[in-house]
């Protein structure tokens, strides 16, 4: 463990230097790690173990398009690629990966295969802390850990791809064999975690889904549609618009946030632009406080959670979430986005890299 000064408080993380790889596959040395779904999360997982040496299988539904996926991946059908079922039954580790509203429906399948001393990981702390809501309560004689990426499944295997780490927490719910926490910190050095920090099922998810709602997803989305409709509001192009909104922040200046701090950022633009955003600041932040302190009370409450089950579980979900999707994608915010990516030199030069 190395203890590291956050801001004036000091935690304790896992690093690769006191936790290396090696170590990593000496624990898990005998171990099958089943990868039960092949999803959000699944393929980044998977693919990093088996990279990185681990004995991993999956478990997917067939027919469907992730194990079709799965198979264009290597995984082969009846040898490393199974139905979730008997790949629960075969792993001594399950990496329950699927979707929050999916994992509701094969606890049952899941469940029956936890016999004792097998591991039962999570990338997610939501079904065990609604456990109320999800039925989600793990069997007495097994392990329950989690490790949780600070980021997409595809964002895991592009920085594992790269020679990077994305950091994650890790938790331990139940330790029956004595040996929880380091099987579910080995799995975290085994899926490419850049560090890992430590935390409690119910701290993750409540950061999880405040996060999700908040800074990176939708608040994020919000402020871009704010600002944007108040430059067209008043003359100015889609093209300024956007790129004032939306290019310039992630192309280039949260870039340089992320390798040198948020001070750095001010102290090398211009002196009009520290002072008109450092007056403003706390005018925006003073103003959305109220909006996160409600967000975190309904995540707390479970209201958050609730809203995502029964959002889920309808028969028509995906339809409607296509709906929603096609209506961002095609508004004129979007549209100018598409475009002004198009334009980007690097995807001129290599237009099969497109995504």
């Amino acid at each position: 463990m190395a203890k590291l000064n956050f801001g004036g408080v000091w935690e304790e993380v896992v690093t690769r230097d006191e936790f290396p790889l090696e170590k990593a596959k000496e624990i898990l040395a005998g171990e099958t790690l089943a990868v039960i779904g092949y999803g959000v999360q699944g393929p980044g997982q998977a693919l990093n173990l088996r990279d990185n040496g681990f004995n991993v299988i999956v478990g997917q539904r067939s027919p469907s398009k992730s194990w079709d996926k799965a198979v264009a991946d290597g995984w082969v059908p009846g040898q490393t690629l199974f139905s979730i079922e008997e790949a629960a039954e075969r792993g001594t580790i399950i990496l329950y990966l699927l979707s929050d509203a999916a994992q509701i429906a094969q606890w049952p399948t899941i469940k029956k295969h936890l016999t004792p001393g097998k591991g039962l990981y999570f990338s997610h702390g939501f079904g065990v802390t609604y456990h109320d809501r999800t039925g989600i309560v793990p069997p007495e004689g097994v392990d329950v850990f989690l490790v949780a990426p600070k980021g997409s499944g595809t964002s895991l295997r592009r920085m594992f791809l790269a020679g990077r780490g994305l950091n994650s927490s890790y938790a331990v719910y139940q330790d029956t064999t004595g040996r929880a926490r380091e099987r579910a910190i080995a799995v975290g050095i085994g899926i490419g975690s850049g560090y890992l920090f430590e935390t409690t099922f119910q701290k993750e998810v409540y950061s999880d889904l405040t996060g999700e709602r908040g800074t990176l997803m939708g608040a994020i989305a919000g402020l871009f549609e704010a600002q944007y409709q108040v430059l067209r509001k008043h003359g100015h192009s889609p093209s300024e618009a956007f790129n004032e909104t939306v290019e310039e922040l992630t192309q280039s200046l949260m870039p340089l946030v992320a390798e040198n701090g948020m001070d750095w950022m001010y102290a090398n633009c211009s002196t009009t632009a520290q002072r008109g955003a450092l007056d403003w600041k706390d005018r925006f932040r003073d103003a959305v406080l109220p909006v996160f302190e409600e967000l975190y009370a309904k995540v707390a409450s479970g209201e958050e959670a609730q809203r995502a089950i029964d959002a889920n579980s309808q028969p028509d979900y995906r339809e409607k979430l296509a709906e929603e999707l096609r209506a961002i994608r095609e508004s004129e915010l979007w549209q100018a986005g598409a475009t002004v990516r198009s334009l980007r030199p690097e995807r001129q030069q290599q237009p099969e890299s497109v995504e």
